[in-house]
């Protein structure tokens, strides 16, 4: 970046009319309209060049006011009495590219009629020349009744100045309008407590959010406004150099507080240009193009995941400060007024009105494991509302306490480990440690992850905000919030861990190594084995946790990607998982994991899956050891429990043919079905004509919150897409799909799906058959419906690059199985079906699974003969075609 060179606006300056040499404002419109745009461009290439958001932010609100203050002049309002003043940031003196220009007329009395048109003539001038003027035309009274009332008014006119006309309206709105007439810094300083809390529900307490609001997201500019203004109220005027000036903040903090700052409106001011509006919400369209203007650098995404990281740990950085602020004001401002009520913990900590503190300054150099003491004595003292501000501060002051060693000493050692036994507070005490820094200094692995993001729409949050919600999650399953915080099979699992604190610490280290290169589930498992070894664990727990973070993706992967219905599979997962410990112990951590990855991956779907494996593997872990149920036992369960569901809903079909329909569809048919979608099947496959194909039925299974799809027909090469093409376009995503066809030329198929977000009710009669009517007509006309726009889904997915790959292997069935990872997109099944149909090649079986704008789909194919497709030509020019259909 290039040193920062002289700005001049003299030319644009010089577009401006001299006032009273024309009439306006017809005549001098165009003149201000391209004075403004000429001063919009030069500030914008003066930013491209040297990134110095101060200094244009600062010059674009004084050349605004100049250009405000002379057409004041060109309309002759400075010959009345009025007063034309900035308010709000631009009274401060503060102007991005895309903010409103907010501006108040005050009057000194009753407008003339003559005044009151130039005033209306003015506005509409102001509004024609391009300016984004936000106004009011009041007296200093009606400010002043207007303020009483309103936070956001007397906000407002606490940042004011003059900009043309006559000074003693402004004056007389001031003193009316002071600390001392309205909105002591008492009150005051309770309704902005009241609406920053209102803003945090609004925006979300999660400072890793992945699209997060600049200016009112956590730790955003609307944070450190919030200081200045309480700070404006209680001390009568000044900015963030006053609240150091007054003993409020040190030197260092000042420091952090406004290179923060600085940062931050380097992003705002950015953001508006790169959107070419007013847009405080970093969206992923926005972020690359952002990224680069602030001259962040590198392949890929790399870039993208640098600069998020930087503005993370502001934000980060930002929201803690704000906090021991506010703690300070409430402290100087609201508990004067009332007497100090104390209660001693022990020799270092007290309760002083509620909330937690040091019994003196100098607690942490004298006996630096109290910085650990203060979250433990929070999560044992649960009526303890917080920790004072000067103890926030002390705690930040005393961080470089945290060395090696202190994380060597057995004090600190078993202090943090109590903290993770704690039965109460433990995930509000570890983010309440990570805020103060506490945590990523006694576990500087923990450091390496903090505002880590992953340019995705699968992990909705950084690394260090997902682990910490993880750890909550885990929490939660013995101390649930809400009645889904506890999952029956979780509550169960639960019960049987031996120790809940390996289960944390596995929380703690299962993404602890991304972004180092390499399998983070291997390194993070040597970090895990390193934690466990300084802290005193035995070899089997420090096992059973390094296990645990190296497979911390197995559960999911199985359930997703594999056939939990085949015995083969479960055989397998068994093997690894090895015990009951261990799989209790890989369940709860799996379903933790998801459910904090992001809040819309969790699903009855989704949970249905991970508890069959779960039930089955278990089920078969409690048989003798090695043992595997044979093959024809279960073929005959299946088909006894098939019956007595049959019976049960009194179908009254023929024995005689059932058997002969199950004869004829063979084994595999039964080893990937359960028996209630055998029962399923017969009821509409047994009394269906060759005229009624296709048969398609429909049904709403609540239990795992999806939808069952069933299509009976004479095989056809396009069956396969035509049905992935109209469910996608009625709405409904597939999660997999089964296709069987019988030796004498029939197809089962049997689709998953679930109800896109926002959609239709899944259980609804009417919905039900109108999917059934409009798939069976579309596969007997062969068009499937148009598909509506999905403009949200766009957005989002249309930023990310996907490159799209295509691979084929053998299972350990010796099966064949073609991989497909392309950008998620509408009809990508249906494309993927007609590549089939076209090279002859039979589909199978389909495991779906869609991460963000990614998909992994796995699809086991056939030759035309039922062979395994094995044919390298013939993969070659399947994968070549694909390829070219998904780039």
């Amino acid at each position: 970046m290039s040193a920062p060179a002289p700005l001049d606006t003299h030319e644009a300056l010089a577009l401006l009319p001299e006032p009273g040499q024309q009439p306006p404002p017809a005549s001098v419109g165009p003149a201000y309209k391209a004075c403004i745009e000429h001063l919009s461009r030069a500030l914008a290439e003066h930013f491209r060049h040297h990134r110095d958001a101060d200094r244009v932010v600062r010059l674009r609100a004084e050349l605004i006011g100049t250009v405000l203050a002379r057409s004041w002049t060109e309309f002759a309002l400075d010959e009345s009495a009025h007063a034309l003043v900035a308010v709000g940031g631009f009274g401060r003196g503060e102007l991005h590219p895309g903010s409103d220009i907010d501006i108040a007329v005050i009057l000194a009395a009753e407008p003339t009629a003559d005044e009151r048109h130039r005033l209306e003539r003015w506005l509409t001038f102001l509004w024609d020349t391009g300016l984004e003027i936000g106004h009011s035309v009041r007296t200093a009274e009606e400010c002043a009744t207007q303020a009483r009332d309103d936070l956001t008014i007397v906000t407002n006119l606490m940042e004011t100045r003059l900009l043309a006309g006559n000074p003693a309206p402004l004056a007389e709105m001031q003193r009316l309008t002071a600390p001392a007439r309205m909105w002591s810094a008492p009150e005051f300083f309770a309704a902005k407590l009241a609406e920053q809390a209102q803003r945090a529900a609004r925006f979300g307490d999660a400072a890793g959010q992945l699209e997060p609001n600049v200016k009112d997201g956590p730790g955003g500019l609307r944070d450190v406004q919030t200081i200045a203004w309480v700070a404006n109220r209680h001390f009568g005027g000044g900015d963030l150099e006053g609240l150091r000036r007054h003993g409020f903040l040190t030197a260092q903090e000042f420091a952090v507080l406004d290179e923060a700052r600085r940062f931050m409106w380097q992003v705002r001011m950015a953001l508006h240009l790169v959107a070419g509006r007013r847009v405080d919400r970093l969206l992923f369209e926005h972020q690359r193009e952002v990224a680069g203007l602030l001259g962040y650098a590198g392949e890929g995404n790399t870039a993208i995941e640098r600069f998020m990281r930087d503005y993370y740990r502001t934000t980060r950085e930002l929201a803690a400060l704000c906090e021991m602020l506010l703690g300070l004001f409430r402290q100087a401002v609201l508990e004067p007024a009332q007497a100090a009520e104390t209660r001693t913990l022990n020799r270092r900590f007290q309760v002083c009105n509620g909330a937690i503190e040091a019994r003196h300054p100098g607690i942490f150099r004298h006996r630096p494991q109290a910085l650990l003491e203060l979250f433990l004595l929070l999560q044992q003292h649960p009526e303890i509302e917080g920790v004072r501000a000067t103890t926030i501060r002390l705690v930040r002051e005393n961080l470089h306490l945290i060395d090696d060693d202190f994380r060597a000493d057995i004090r600190s050692r078993s202090l943090f480990l109590e903290i993770l036994r704690q039965p109460r507070r433990l995930g509000d005490e570890l983010s309440r440690m990570h805020r103060y820094g506490v945590l990523a200094a006694y576990l500087p692995v923990f450091a390496h992850i903090t505002g880590r993001m992953q340019f995705d729409l699968f992990h909705a949050y950084t690394v260090d905000e997902h682990t910490l919600r993880l750890v909550r999650n885990l929490r939660r399953f013995s101390y649930p919030l809400e009645p889904d915080d506890q999952p029956r099979l979780c509550r169960e699992a639960l019960e049987r861990i031996p120790k809940l604190e390996l289960l944390y610490i596995a929380g703690l280290f299962h993404d602890i190594a991304k972004g180092r290169g390499g399998d983070h589930s291997e390194l993070g498992a040597e970090d895990a084995v390193r934690f466990c070894s300084d802290h005193g664990f035995g070899h089997f727990d420090t096992h059973v946790v390094a296990w645990l973070v190296r497979n911390h993706l197995l559960m999911s992967a199985t359930a997703q990607r594999k056939d939990i219905y085949d015995p083969a599979v479960i055989a397998e997962f068994a093997r690894q998982v090895g015990d009951q410990v261990h799989l209790d112990y890989l369940y709860l951590l799996t379903v933790a994991d998801i459910r904090a990855t992001n809040p819309e991956l969790w699903t009855s779907w989704k949970a249905s899956l991970l508890g069959e494996l779960y039930a089955a593997t278990r089920s078969l872990l409690h048989k003798r050891p090695g043992s595997a149920p044979a093959r024809a036992e279960r073929l005959a369960a299946l088909r006894e429990e098939a019956r007595a569901l049959i019976a049960q809903r009194q179908l009254h079909l023929s024995s005689n043919r059932l058997e002969r329909l199950w004869n004829g569809l063979g084994e595999d048919y039964f080893l990937r079905h359960r028996a209630e979608e055998i029962a399923w099947h017969a009821e509409h496959v047994l009394p269906a004509a060759e005229t009624d194909l296709p048969v398609v039925a429909v049904r709403h299974v609540a239990e795992r919150g999806c939808l069952a799809i069933f299509v009976y027909a004479r095989d056809a090469a396009r069956w396969f897409a035509l049905t992935t093409a109209t469910l996608d376009a009625l709405q409904l995503d597939i999660q997999d799909a089964r296709v069987l066809t019988t030796a004498d030329g029939y197809t089962l198929d049997t689709y998953t799906a679930l109800e896109r977000e926002g959609g239709h009710d899944a259980g609804a009669p009417a919905r039900l058959e109108d999917l059934r009517a409009r798939l069976r007509h579309a596969l007997v006309h062969g068009e499937s419906p148009a598909a509506p726009r999905a403009a949200g889904l766009r957005r989002k997915t249309r930023h990310f690059r996907v490159k799209p790959q295509v691979s084929f292997f053998r299972d350990e069935h010796r099966r064949s199985v073609m991989e497909v990872i392309a950008a998620d997109r509408p009809g990508l099944l249906a494309d993927v079906g007609d590549a089939l149909a076209h090279h002859d090649v039979s589909l199978i079986d389909a495991r779906i699974a869609t991460f963000g704008e990614r998909v992994e789909d796995y699809f086991y194919i056939s030759d035309h003969a039922g062979r395994p497709f094995t044919d390298a030509d013939g993969q070659e020019r399947l994968r070549a075609r694909l390829l070219e259909t998904l780039a």
